[in-house]
């Protein structure tokens, strides 16, 4: 399938609080989309305020998907978010409308795009090694290397992508078999959409100070009896979604274990890094176009000019 046959999809990433929301909605209004959310904490029911999922007067404005799919006790990972995801982005074309795809868990996205594939487990001491090598020799040698042991990979993997170039070195180092045959075998398709991928950022003190005031609206809305309703449902504090940021920090405070004050200045503190975290994320990701939110016109233009390239 040439590039220009598969679905055009558009990505609106970056990290918490940057304001990816308001802008994806506009976005989505002037070219005719849908929403699919690419967060892993908004799939939850029940699990509102501190996710920042969008409300009803937003959700109607524009349709969103992969919103409210999945109960806090439920089994979900990348594998199943990247399956149901990929069901709704046809579903999206299928209405001749633009899937945005908007959120900050990048590794939801990655499986999206890029989907996963069974192997044999692979070695993480083969892992350090080769992001060793990359290091000392450059990418571009782990490139050519996958060139002779698995050409129809490097072929299809960009020379600057060092996550999945590792990746697939280390599948054949561990199993002996070229990654492209394995994934072959199970029938999975790589990269079948053709996407445009726009990362927010802007200046980290004024990102922080929007963190700290995201915050405080998510405590004065009512973030506290949100996860203290989740308790009397009987969704337990060790739930692995109970664990994520914000839940953890009112159920140590309900159950004791921490102060008010305390509770809020560690919100605040973990989100910050968390948010770190995320760019730490996407400046890794190869074909990232950087735009403040502020950018909004250079945005629409590199929206038109992608829709309109073969």
């Amino acid at each position: 399938m040439r590039q220009s046959e598969k679905p055009k999809v558009i990505v609106i990433c970056g990290p918490t609080g940057i304001g990816k929301t308001e802008l994806s909605l506009s976005l989505a209004e002037e070219f005719t989309g849908s929403i699919v959310s690419a967060d892993s904490m908004q799939i939850y029911r029940y699990m509102n305020i501190g996710t920042a999922k969008p409300g009803l007067s937003e959700r109607f404005r524009v349709p969103h998907y992969m919103m409210d799919v999945a109960n806090p006790d439920e089994p979900y990972d990348a594998a199943r978010f990247s399956l149901e995801g990929r069901l709704n982005i046809h579903q999206i074309h299928e209405l001749q409308k633009l899937p945005f795809i908007v959120g900050g868990t990048g590794f939801y996205i990655r499986a999206l795009l890029h989907g996963l594939f069974d192997a044999r487990p692979v070695d993480p001491a083969a892992i350090r090694q080769l992001e060793e090598m990359a290091a000392n020799k450059g990418i571009k040698f782990l490139h050519d290397r996958l060139a002779v042991c698995d050409p129809e990979a490097a072929a299809r993997i960009h020379p600057n992508d060092a996550y999945r170039i590792i990746r697939a070195l280390a599948v054949f180092e561990t199993s002996g078999i070229p990654a492209s045959e394995i994934q072959q075998a199970h029938g999975f398709q790589d990269s079948p959409f053709d996407s445009l991928r726009i990362c927010l950022y802007m200046d980290r003190a004024a990102l922080y100070e929007r963190i700290n005031q995201r915050v405080d609206a998510m405590v004065a809305g009512g973030l506290l009896e949100e996860v203290r309703h989740l308790l009397e449902m009987g969704y337990s504090g060790t739930l692995r979604p109970m664990q994520a940021i914000g839940y953890r920090h009112m159920t140590d405070f309900i159950e004791g274990r921490a102060g008010w004050e305390d509770t809020v200045c560690l919100l605040k503190r973990d989100t910050r890094r968390f948010a770190k975290r995320q760019l730490t994320w996407f400046r890794k990701e190869p074909d990232m176009v950087w735009r403040g939110p502020e950018e909004k016109e250079a945005i629409r233009e590199c929206i038109r000019g992608f829709l309109h390239s073969k």
